[in-house]
């Protein structure tokens, strides 16, 4: 009996530790060359890492996933993250990794991790000055086996279009509900969205409308104009009245960036990933949907393997949770892809 009590009492014991045991997110910056600007943006951007349980007491080297937030958002969404990555890797959804958000927040919503020129090189920063900070500051693989990248709505967008610019630097990509892959819906000359920006005239009148300020963050990150204010960028479609002029050159500046039509040109890079995976809430809206449901098909089409799933939920419902897709299908999905020690 006592020998029953004992050995409960250490199972017990030893659960409770289980429970206990917890990450560290630390929070630094980065200054960037890269970034320099003349329109505000700072180039001096904040960077949260997780590090998993045990790290401060070993000399053990990790593989670091790459997170990139979503529109209007920044770093500081790791702090309410990190019980989620605690508990992937106490269920063993996932072995010890190191995970890092840096901070891409503009005064216009969002980077887009694009290189901009105008307001910054935001690709390059995170592909280059990131890496290089995360491998000379904690204790990496630095090898691109080792290196995973992923993010949420306009952080999957940036995910895929870094991995395919990138798969010297980046081997794996998970990207979580992507946007901005073509233009559909919203984001189209015969929505509303165009129509309603060619009756602003102020920042602050931008502000009231969703998509408008979406549009000018694309133009900002791919179509610059620093002699056209008050946005400082071109849009592919304008209206004067009920008249649609479409540009056809800025038109295609927003393809190029676009990731169902980076296909083609970037076809021998996506060949060389090890990994690719994107899904998407059912009940996101056609505008996420449809662009998600394009992409797959148009790398199927082109013979490039990966693996697309429709779930069951919105553009941001169940993703952050135990039971949600971050560690029961992101992390999983990175521990099977990607080389630990």
């Amino acid at each position: 009996m006592k020998k029953y009590l004992l050995f409960l009492l250490l199972g017990y014991s030893a659960l409770c530790n289980a429970q206990t045991i917890k990450g560290t997110v630390v929070t630094d910056s980065i200054y960037s060359k890269r970034l320099e600007n003349q329109f505000g943006e700072n180039p001096t951007r904040a960077v949260s890492v997780y590090l998993p349980p045990g790290y401060d007491g070993s000399n053990q080297s990790y593989p670091v996933i790459y997170f990139l937030h979503g529109f209007t958002g920044d770093n500081t969404m790791l702090s309410s993250m990190s019980e989620i990555l605690d508990y992937a890797i106490s269920a063993k959804r996932i072995r010890p990794f190191i995970l890092v958000v840096p901070d891409q927040k503009t005064t216009y919503g969002g980077s887009f991790y694009s290189n901009s020129g105008v307001f910054g090189n935001w690709e390059d920063f995170t592909v280059f000055d990131l890496v290089d900070y995360m491998d000379k500051t904690y204790r990496t693989i630095p090898d691109k086996e080792s290196r995973g990248i992923t993010g949420h709505s306009m952080g999957g967008y940036g995910a895929l279009k870094i991995a395919m610019h990138h798969p010297d630097i980046f081997n794996t990509v998970y990207a979580i509900s992507p946007g901005a892959l073509t233009i559909v819906r919203e984001y189209g000359p015969n929505s509303d969205t165009f129509k309603g920006l060619s009756t602003i005239s102020t920042l602050e009148e931008l502000k009231k409308t969703y998509f408008g300020a979406v549009m000018v963050a694309f133009g900002r990150s791919w179509s610059p104009n620093p002699n056209k204010p008050p946005f400082y960028c071109d849009f592919p479609f304008e209206y004067e009245g009920n008249e649609l002029t479409v540009h056809q050159d800025v038109l295609q500046k927003w393809y190029d960036n676009m990731p169902l039509h980076m296909i083609d040109e970037n076809l021998e890079n996506l060949q060389k990933l090890k990994a690719i995976k994107l899904d998407w809430g059912r009940n996101a809206g056609e505008r996420f949907t449809l662009q998600c449901d394009m992409f797959s098909q148009r790398l199927e089409n082109v013979g490039i393997k990966h693996f697309a799933e429709e779930y069951i939920g919105t553009h941001v419902s169940d993703i952050y949770t135990e039971q949600g897709r971050i560690p029961q299908q992101v992390l999983p999905f990175f521990d099977e892809y990607l080389k630990f020690e």
